[in-house]
């Protein structure tokens, strides 16, 4: 599978304030995801790819390609009781879906409210920022009078396309202010080519360019978007649940 880049050589040029409020939008773009994500190690082997259920904002299922439950986390067996009380204010922000962000004319997001962003993970420090890459852009536009203040600078925007899906690619690369999201982590640890999913927000790709890391990367590989996931897909028990998404036959008697 070629990169997203390599697709589209004649592809037009996008804006890059379009590109940074797509790297924004993920939290507001999709509910349910499931997805095949391969870690490149530059001239080392790729690490195993392993198949992912997502259920924002706290449910994951991941299996190896051969259907090895290899990790599952939810909040469907926790519970809080009425004398619960946290001392920090972000204990109590609400989730992205449940706030406003300021979009732009085309419905993507160009200033993320406070909520508490965060997707459940598993391995790899750059998992959050892969399915979220907003520390690519930061959470608003900068000034144009304090350019020093970007979080980096995006390079050859434009369009292509990565395993049948439109995909925007642009090159990133980190400026002093680039924080990310996990710390020691970042999506781009030096110039980076990234492609971001265009439907959802999420980069399916990246390959650093430059530096140390020079030839890392991923590759995500999207199965299905805002698919109904049964509960039973996230829990150590079966529950023993209806599929409401499936025909439930109901025979008649004859006499």
């Amino acid at each position: 599978m070629s990169a997203p880049w390599q697709t589209a050589p004649a592809a037009p040029e996008i804006p890059p304030a379009a590109f940074a409020a797509l790297c924004r939008s993920s939290p507001w773009r999709w509910h349910t995801l499931r997805f095949v994500l391969t870690w490149e190690a530059g001239g080392s082997a790729a690490a195993e790819p392993v198949r992912a259920w997502l259920r924002r904002p706290s449910d994951l299922r991941v299996e190896t390609l051969d259907g090895v439950l290899r990790y599952t986390t939810t909040s469907l067996e926790r519970s809080r009781d009425d004398f619960y009380v946290a001392d920090t204010p972000s204990s109590w922000l609400l989730p992205p879906a449940l706030v406003t962000p300021v979009y732009d004319d085309h419905g993507l997001v160009t200033r993320r409210p406070e909520a508490a962003y965060g997707d459940p993970v598993f391995g790899g420090g750059r998992w959050q920022a892969v399915l979220d890459p907003v520390e690519c852009v930061g959470p608003a536009p900068t000034p144009p009078y304090l350019p020093e203040q970007r979080p980096a600078r995006l390079h050859g925007t434009a369009t292509g396309t990565f395993a049948g899906r439109r995909v925007w690619c642009a090159t990133v690369e980190p400026t002093v202010r680039y924080r990310a999201v996990t710390s020691g982590h970042p999506l781009a640890p030096g110039p980076t080519r990234i492609a971001v999913d265009h439907a959802t927000g999420v980069c399916v790709h990246s390959h650093v360019l430059q530096g140390p890391h020079a030839g890392q990367g991923h590759r995500l590989v999207i199965e299905g978007v805002d698919e109904y996931q049964l509960d039973d897909l996230f829990t150590a028990h079966d529950l023993d649940l209806t599929d409401v998404s499936r025909h439930l036959p109901w025979p008649v008697a004859t006499t």
